[in-house]
C-alpha cells in the first residue's frame, strides 16, 4: 500500500484504538500492523505529540515480564478531535469512493 496512505491515517487510527481502551506504544504497533504496514519509528514520535496537544494522556504500569511499560489513554479532550476526526473520515471516504466509481463510468 501506498506509504503516504498510511501516514494519512495513521493518527485517527491510533486515537480510535486508544478511544477503546488504553494500550501500550508496542501494542498499537501490534494491532495497526494487522491492517497496515508501520514500523515502530512512526509510532513514538505521534504519540509523543499527541500527549503535547493534550489528546492522550500516560501512566505506568507494572508488566509481568520486564520494567513498567508506558500506557497512553484518551483525555475528554482526544474523544472530542477522534469523534470529529471519524465523522470526517466517512464523509471523505464515501466521496473518494463515489468519485471513483463515477471515473469508473466514464
Amino acid at each position: 500500500m501506498n506509504p503516504q496512505f498510511n501516514k494519512g491515517v495513521l493518527e485517527m487510527c491510533v486515537l480510535s484504538l486508544l478511544a477503546k481502551r488504553d494500550c501500550y506504544g508496542f501494542e498499537l504497533v501490534e494491532t495497526i500492523s494487522q491492517y497496515i504496514t508501520i514500523s515502530d519509528g512512526t509510532i513514538y514520535p505521534l504519540l509523543r505529540r499527541l500527549t503535547t496537544e493534550e489528546y492522550v494522556e500516560t501512566y505506568l504500569l507494572e508488566s509481568p515480564s520486564g520494567p513498567p511499560r508506558k500506557y497512553y489513554r484518551m483525555t475528554p479532550h482526544g474523544r472530542t478531535v477522534t469523534e470529529k476526526l471519524v465523522k470526517e473520515w466517512h464523509v471523505f471516504n464515501k466521496n473518494i469512493d463515489q468519485l471513483i466509481n463515477k471515473a469508473e463510468v466514464l
